[in-house]
């Protein structure tokens, strides 16, 4: 393929593009085609593949999102870093809205969904216990506290099917097997580049309380529109952030 790429970049809902001098390609895959056409350009002088995950008009919702398509797609392009921030809910008051969270676990509470690429006949058995690569951990922890943004440098994300929200008994209930964080999408994007032997860190940005929490009538449950205007305002921060990995990125060892 003359198309190539180091570092890939996946945009969650709010977040459609990166880069504005790019060339999109249309990548076919063993798996269907990926959520849109992958953007291809220069950034810090890095050869950078973004792909908005719920296509560039937010049309495939989280639990249609074909992942492996999306995984298989930057790994033709050469890809051997991904950077996949998210929209998330916080279940824990120390995790307020606005707040950055380098996620370091996570809980599937997903059905459904193709996880895998080994269907068979070929039986590989990949450990998921470090799921997230701690080089780039480090990196978008570090980067974050030099840009002065409130972040976190760990946290149990857990993910739902969507589109629907949480009941607040589901919320409850997450939050007392540890979950921390709440998303529709981190599985299995983040396991499946690890199948694929790409680095992978996942960067959530909160937006809301979920279903609220639990004793605090004054938080309420989370709205969309909420969820988008927190991304809103926070949206210039998470670019600054990426592009700052971004340039510093050959500089680390990963996994």
């Amino acid at each position: 393929m003359k198309h190539r790429a180091d570092i890939g970049v996946f945009g969650g809902s709010g977040f459609y593009s990166l880069m504005d001098d790019v060339e999109e390609v249309a990548i076919d895959t063993p798996y269907g085609p990926p959520s849109d056409k992958l953007a291809i350009g220069l950034l810090k002088g890095k050869k950078v593949a973004f792909l908005p995950r719920h296509g560039k008009d937010h049309s495939i919702p989280p639990h249609k999102i074909n992942y492996r398509a999306n995984l298989w797609a930057m790994k033709e392009l050469g890809v051997k870093k991904i950077i996949g921030p998210c929209a998330a809910g916080s279940l824990i008051p120390e995790f307020k809205p606005g707040d950055f969270v380098v996620v370091d676990q996570f809980i599937n509470a997903t059905s459904g969904r193709a996880d895998t690429f080994f269907d068979g006949p070929n039986v590989t058995h990949v450990s998921a216990a470090d799921p997230y690569c701690e080089s780039l951990r480090a990196l978008a922890f570090q980067k974050g506290r030099e840009m002065g943004i409130s972040i976190h440098d760990k946290g149990t994300i857990v993910v739902v099917n969507g589109p629907r929200f949480s009941t607040r008994a589901e919320s409850r209930y997450f939050s007392m097997i540890g979950g921390q964080v709440i998303n529709m999408t981190q599985y299995p994007e983040g396991y499946l580049a690890k199948e694929l032997g790409i680095c992978y860190v996942n960067i959530a940005m909160i937006t809301d309380y979920d279903a609220g929490l639990e004793g605090r009538d004054d938080i309420p449950p989370v709205e969309h529109e909420a969820v988008l205007e927190v991304f809103a305002a926070n949206i210039d921060k998470l670019k600054q952030l990426i592009v700052k990995m971004v340039e510093s990125i050959d500089d680390i060892q990963c996994c």
